[in-house]
C-alpha cells in the first residue's frame, strides 16, 4: 500500500517537494485561522501538507504506512510542539470519532486494496471528522491513467461521481475532475493522472 513511492522515498530526502498542497492551501484561505485546529493528515508521505498547517498553528496528527517517508518527514518539520509523526496504517489505527476540524487524504484513497477498502477507510475518515470540519480528498479516479512513472503499481480507480456520492450528506465546497501532469525527481518520466480533488463539510449535527 505505498502506491510505488517507496523507491522514489530511498532515492531523494524530498520526493514530493516542500509546496503544500492546493487544496491545503485552499482550505487554509477558506479558515482564514486554522490556530488551535486538530487536524488528521492521513497518509501524510513527507509532510509537507503538515508542515504548511502546523505553522500555521494548527494541531496536527500526521501518519503514513512508510518508514522512509516518516523519516524524511522528521528530518522536513524537525520536532514542533503542535505535530506529531507516526508509522500507520489508515486501515487499522485508532480514529476517535468526531476529533478533528480538517481531516486530509492527499494521494492516499488509490493506494488501498480495493473499493471495499475505500469505502471503509472514507466511512473512517468521515465519522473522524467534528460536526462543521472539513475533509479534503486528492485522488486518483478512473477517467485517465498513465502509470508508466509506476512501475507495478496497480492502483484502485474509482469514478470521480463515486466520490461526490460519498459526500452526498455533506455539504460539497468544492470538486474537480482535472488532470494532473508531473515528473517524479527519482526517474524523471513526465505522466499524466486524472485526479479527484474535493473539500468537504459535515453538516453540523443537531438534536
Amino acid at each position: 500500500m505505498n502506491g510505488g513511492y517507496e523507491d522514489g522515498y530511498r532515492s531523494c530526502a524530498c520526493f514530493w517537494g516542500t509546496e503544500p498542497g492546493r487544496l491545503v492551501k485552499q482550505v487554509a484561505t477558506l479558515l482564514g485561522d486554522v490556530q488551535r485546529l486538530d487536524v488528521l493528515d492521513a497518509g501524510c508521505g513527507e509532510g509537507k501538507n503538515t508542515a504548511f498547517l502546523a505553522k500555521r498553528g494548527a494541531r496536527v496528527r500526521a501518519f503514513d504506512i512508510s518508514t522512509t517517508a516518516i523519516e524524511h518527514a522528521r528530518m522536513f518539520l524537525g520536532d514542533p510542539a503542535n505535530a506529531s509523526l507516526e508509522v500507520a496504517d489508515v486501515r487499522k489505527c485508532e480514529l476517535p470519532e468526531s476529533n478533528y476540524d480538517i481531516v486530509i487524504a492527499y494521494g492516499l484513497l488509490h493506494c488501498l486494496a480495493s473499493q471495499a477498502e475505500v469505502t471503509v477507510v472514507l466511512e473512517r475518515l468521515k465519522l473522524a471528522t467534528k460536526a462543521g470540519g472539513l475533509n479534503v480528498i486528492c485522488s486518483f479516479n478512473d477517467r485517465q491513467q498513465d502509470l508508466s512513472a509506476h512501475p507495478g503499481f496497480i492502483p484502485v480507480l474509482l469514478e470521480h461521481s463515486q466520490y461526490t456520492s460519498f459526500y452526498s450528506d455533506w455539504q460539497l465546497l468544492y470538486q474537480s475532475d482535472e488532470d494532473l501532469t508531473e515528473v517524479h525527481p527519482h526517474n524523471g518520466i513526465r505522466h499524466t493522472h486524472s485526479m479527484t480533488r474535493l473539500i468537504a463539510k459535515r453538516c453540523t449535527i443537531t438534536t
